[in-house]
């Protein structure tokens, strides 16, 4: 929900961002705060991985 939720303020703050307003770095910020976000979540996801908390299922074949 955080990567959504700075996704979309990366959003507004582009689009409230008029070209008579100076650029301030809010959507950068937002950005990068995305990023750090999935991130985290991916890594998240590998180390529960590594510890045995989740396991591959694979795509099931339908037999």
């Amino acid at each position: 929900m955080g990567i959504l939720a700075a996704l979309a303020a990366a959003g507004v703050f582009m689009l409230r961002g008029g070209e008579d307003k100076p650029k301030s770095g809010h959507m950068m910020r937002a950005l990068a705060v995305r990023v750090a976000l999935s991130v985290t979540l991916f890594l998240l996801v590998l180390l529960a991985w590594a510890l045995g908390w989740i396991q591959p299922s694979g795509i099931p074949l339908g037999r």
